[in-house]
Order: C-alpha cells, then structure tokens, then sequence
C-alpha cells in the first residue's frame, strides 16, 4: 500500500456500532449489539493499512489471516471473507462476540498506537453473520475417512474445535456432552443478550454436517471412562470438560436460600430458561435486592442477568478497584449503562438469614490495596472496623471456578496438579496417558473461549500426528 492511500485510511474514523438503548434492553434478553451495515463494515476494514508485519495474526490464539479477511470485507467479498476466517477458526460467529479482542488482536494493531485499534472482533462477526443469513454456508470437502476414530469429552470450545479439525482432516470423530445441549460454556454461562443460542446452535449444526457426531447426555466417567473409550475403538480421547466446579469462600452463611454459585444460577437461566418463568417450570429467585459477588465476566453475567429479571437494585461486590477487574470494558461500561451498582474495595465477610433459612443481608469489610501478589495485581486487604451490610435476598458467588473433577477422579494414573487440572504438554496438549489430550479450562482453569479454542487447534493438529504415525 501507497504511503498516500495509508495516510487516507488513517483518517477513517473507527465505526461505532448500534445497539438496544440501555433503558430497552434491561427489560429483555436480546442481544444488545445489532452488528454492522454493510456500509459500515466496509469503511472500518477500509482502516486497516495492511501492515508488512501483522502483529494482530500473532494477537490471535487461533492464528485467523486477519488483514486477508479484512481486505476481503472492504472489497465487498463478505462470504469469501467468512470463508477465510473458517479456515482457522470453526466459531467465528462466537468469537466476534464474546473473544477479548482488546487484550488480543487490537491489542497489537498498529494503528492503535497512535488512535484507536481496527474493530477486528465486530468485523468478523460481521462476516460470519452475513454468510449466515444470507444462506451461503457451505460445507468443506472432508477427505476419505483415515480409519482413525477420536473421541472427544466436552461439547465446549475446545472439544468442539478439536471436532471440527479432526474431521477435517479424515478422522472420525465422536463427542460426548454431559449436558442436554451441545455447547459448553456457549450455551450454559453466557447469557441470551451477549451470545444468543440460535448462533451457538448454528456452529453446532456446522460440525454435524461436516461429520461430526454429538452424542448428549452422556457423562464420561460414569457411562464410559476413559480408559474404557480407548478400549472399545477409539484410538485418541481429547479431555475438554472445563471448569464447571463452583468455588466458594468458606464464609458464615454461604448455605442459605437464595445464595448461588455462578455456575447454577446462570445454567439454571440459560439451559432451563428459568427467565421465562412460569412458562418453562425451572423456578429460581429473582430477588428484589441482589448482590454478585466477583469482578470478572461471569459476575458481568450474572449481574447483567438479574437486572433483567426485574429486581429493584442489583450491585456487584469486588474486593480491588475498578481498575483491577478482569472483566471486559465493554461488559462492563454495558452494566453501568443499565444500572449496576458497584462496591469496589468491599469483600463479603458473611450472610446474615432469617428465622427460616432466608437471605436478608450479606455483611462487607472495606478493603486497601497493599503491595501486588502473585498475580501482579495489588492484594486487597482489610480495613479493621470498616465492616458494614448491603440488604440482599439473593447473592451469586462469581469468584472463579474449580476443574470438573470426574474425569482425573475416575482415571487414577492421569496426572492433574494440586487444583485438579489436568497437566499437559503446553505445546501439543498431550497428557503423561498414552492417547489422551487435553485442553481448555479443565487445564488452565477459568480462561476465555478463544483459549480454550486455541488449545483444541493445537490438541487436534497433534492428535492428528499421532493417528497418522503411531508416534506418542
């Protein structure tokens, strides 16, 4: 590119994208973003200045040709556009949603040095969503079946990128879902308004045109174990079970009615459509006065969900300052939007109940931050005498998660650390068990989907070599 055409980009201004207004959307579970026009999609690629080096492509954990697809879309080519980013990437629709593409790809953008990064998340869920509606997604050629046949543990991110890699490839390829629906996290911890199920389901449907067979309702370590599935003809298993194991803080009063994990109250929500009660018979209590406690994105989630379901005060409860939150910008400035209040510097030190069991108040401590632990960040400490209580009659405890702990428990000779993740090689994803690969949050704990996606194309490309050479 001319320096004078690089210089003309550079003057684009970054496009912003519409969305439900905040007053609209605390009422209801659509999604929030309505995407990009096409007008609009094309002036944002129109951004980006081709670099000679891309640093973005480096950004992504599954490598996608970012300025390719991106030149594709200021062409006009959205569907050739789409089928770019499928080359590396079996989830687009997802990942432009959902991926923390501020801490990625835009991260490293060059012209975010000097102004603001090309939106390359909104981008491509532009592209996957135009293919989409526009009926145009086509099926890739598998090749003639190998002989191989892989098992996959877990219908989340990672297993069902090592599904669509392995298929691919020639491998036949089965997965086994402990839950009703396919999906994992997809489908059970993110809500309707960030990620709706209808795009979940359609990659779903993808896989299964291309080959790949999704067997639900089934929990490996009780139907089968492990051992036993390379037993009966398979000759590889990818362990992707995830993090689902719900984490508290051993506090007073965390067995009271109305306190939940995360993980049950948003599974609850999304798989059960307790939303929609009573019309779907899967009770769970609003609250009138709400509390999350967490400043991640799942306690966004959450919190972000139960304005939704109408209670008159909703308020998140982080022990470090806003500065600290792992949570998305974006998730974030959402929430603030809608009305979330935020007790930063606060840590829960125990929930007070009623004479039958009930919630009525959750009792903090005003915390400072100290010196930065091993995480980096300054470890928040006690303010003695600042204790102090929010009236609450639900609280959602989102403070991480634990590894699923079925698979390690029911396959003794399968090395885990002292948290119960699954020790691999970082590389391949190859586990110290002849065969058996894994990846995703059941080895790094709670990550994000494009990580968990990132250790399935790894995972798949060496399970593939193995098939294929009988080499461990």
């Amino acid at each position: 590119m001319d320096p004078k055409e690089t210089k003309e980009r550079m003057k684009i201004t970054k496009q912003p994208m519409t969305e439900q207004p905040p007053k609209e959307r605390v009422r209801n579970f659509y999604e929030v973003p309505y995407g990009y026009s096409e007008e609009a999609a094309m002036l944002e690629a129109k951004r980006c200045i081709l670099c000679k080096n891309p640093l973005c492509i480096g950004g992504c954990p599954v490598n996608i040709d970012i300025p390719w697809f991106i030149r594709l879309i200021a062409e006009g080519k959205f569907i050739e556009a789409a089928r770019k980013i499928k080359e590396t990437n079996g989830l687009p629709a997802v990942c432009g949603r959902v991926c923390p593409q501020e801490d990625q790809c835009e991260k490293v953008c060059v012209i975010g040095k000097k102004g603001q990064p090309v939106s390359i998340g909104r981008l491509e869920r532009f592209a996957a969503d135009y293919e989409r509606e526009h009926g145009e997604v086509t099926i890739p050629e598998i090749p003639k079946w190998t002989g191989k046949k892989a098992a996959v543990v877990g219908a989340g991110p990672a297993g069902l990128t090592v599904a669509g890699d392995l298929v691919k490839k020639g491998h036949k390829v089965t997965v086994f879902e402990a839950l009703h629906t396919a999906g994992g996290v997809l489908m059970y911890g993110i809500p309707e308004f960030r990620l709706p199920k209808k795009i979940v389901q359609s990659e779903v449907d993808y896989l299964k045109k291309m080959g790949v067979e999704i067997v639900c309702n089934a929990v490996i370590g009780k139907l089968d174990t492990i051992d036993e599935l390379l037993a009966n003809g398979y000759d590889a298993v990818f362990i992707g079970t995830g993090a689902g194991l719900p984490v508290f803080m051993n506090i007073p009063g965390e067995n009271l009615i109305g306190v939940y994990s995360a993980n049950e109250y948003l599974t609850r929500l999304n798989l059960m459509r307790a939303y929609q009660f009573p019309e779907y018979d899967t009770p769970i209590l609003n609250g009138k006065k709400v509390v999350v406690v967490g400043g991640g994105n799942t306690a966004m989630d959450s919190a972000r969900t139960a304005l939704r379901l109408c209670p008159e005060e909703v308020t998140i409860v982080y022990r470090r300052s806003k500065e600290e939150m792992p949570a998305r910008i974006e998730e974030t400035h959402h929430g603030e939007e809608e009305g979330l209040k935020f007790k930063l510097l606060t840590n829960p030190i125990r929930f007070i109940g009623n004479e039958e069991g009930k919630l009525t108040a959750v009792e903090c401590i005003k915390m400072e931050l100290g010196e930065p632990d091993e995480s980096g960040r300054r470890r928040p400490m006690p303010i003695k005498g600042s204790e102090f209580k929010i009236d609450c009659d639900v609280a959602v405890m989102a403070i991480g998660n634990g590894a699923n702990p079925l698979i390690p428990h029911t396959t003794p000779d399968l090395k885990v650390n002292k948290w119960g993740n699954i020790i691999v090689n970082q590389d391949t994803g190859k586990t110290n068990k002849k065969g058996v690969l894994s990846g995703g949050d059941i080895v790094r704990g709670g990550a994000t989907v494009i990580l968990a996606m990132g250790d399935g194309r790894r995972a798949a490309n060496a399970i593939h070599e193995y098939l294929e050479t009988g080499v461990w």
